[in-house]
């Protein structure tokens, strides 16, 4: 799992930082998934060393321009990269609405199939090997945070021993691989858990954007490897923050803290903490990292590899 950010900055862009977007790597299954879609976002991801015929999902946080004035452009182009089936795109319940009038209006002509699904809080999608979850933020309009989460892998399957104990070669291996009890011809009673090491902990991501502190983010944040957090604002400008109903640096670390994360990823930059004001991005990384220590700041371009705890 690799994260690569491809938008830092709030409301408007920055001559270094493009707004809202994320995008989550999966090499294994040459694949990716963006949550959220500023203007531009198609551009950066061409910029990027990811492949926009290899997206697959899109989960939208909330309807402000800075997170989905990019959707309809990327949709179109999409269609342009390869032969897409169809895109999956998650969010709030009236996205479709939106999307479906950018289609009407510049009569746009989608060549694939666009599935959108309107989101609840709890499991919003799952396959084999991964489950995503929603959870209310505290905005000023419906705001989802996501939660990703890696299925646990089982260990490594010992195939010498299990030829060794008379297993023959073939379907039983898998079976024996998924922890089964099996009973050869023979009578032997085989245990798959006495062939496997120790299970591989999956990996667990939440995003959080855009919201003020809110309990309901400490939940969905609980023990995952990575917590990317808003920090709109410095902690000097908290009054802001609670108009807007946005974070500063210190909600951000706050929520690390209390939900016991691993890594605080912060991102979402008010442009006023531009390096030629009193105040500066380095200030906002030192209020996080005064409560919350494991704490970076991301920039557009920035790649983090996700590691599990036992990883370190």
């Amino acid at each position: 799992m690799q994260i690569t950010f491809l938008g830092t900055s709030s409301g408007v862009p920055t001559r270094s930082r493009n707004v809202s977007s994320v995008a989550l790597r999966l090499p294994q299954r040459a694949e990716f998934w963006l949550f959220d879609c500023g203007e531009g976002t198609q551009h950066q991801i061409l910029r990027s060393d990811l492949r926009i015929s290899q997206l697959t999902r899109i989960f939208i946080t909330h309807m402000h321009g800075d997170h989905i004035f990019g959707l309809m452009g990327l949709l179109a182009s999409y269609g342009l990269a390869g032969s897409p089936t169809h895109i999956d795109i998650y969010g709030p319940p009236n996205l479709k609405e939106y999307l479906r009038a950018c289609e009407r209006y510049s009569e746009t002509r989608l060549s694939y199939p666009v599935r959108i699904h309107s989101v609840e809080p709890g499991l919003v999608c799952e396959d084999g090997e991964y489950e995503v979850y929603c959870g209310r933020l505290k905005h000023r309009v419906p705001s989802y945070g996501y939660r990703i989460v890696e299925k646990n892998r089982p260990g490594h399957f010992d195939a010498a021993q299990a030829a060794v104990l008379g297993v023959p070669f073939g379907p039983l291996y898998g079976r024996l691989k998924r922890g089964e009890t099996l009973t050869l011809e023979n009578g032997k009673v085989i245990r798959g858990a006495d062939l496997c090491g120790s299970p591989q902990i999956g990996r667990k991501i939440a995003y959080c954007t855009d919201t003020i502190f809110f309990e309901g983010t400490i939940a969905l944040a609980e023990d995952v490897d990575v917590l990317i957090h808003e920090a709109t604002f410095a902690h000097q400008d908290a009054d802001l923050a609670f108009q807007a109903l946005h974070s500063t640096s210190t909600m951000a670390a706050q929520v690390a803290l209390a939900a016991r994360v691993q890594l605080l990823l912060l991102t979402h930059f008010s442009p006023r903490y531009n390096p030629a004001n009193a105040t500066t991005l380095e200030d906002v990384l030192h209020e996080a990292r005064s409560i919350f220590p494991q704490t970076k700041l991301a920039y557009d371009f920035y790649i983090h590899e996700v590691k599990n705890r036992s990883q370190g």
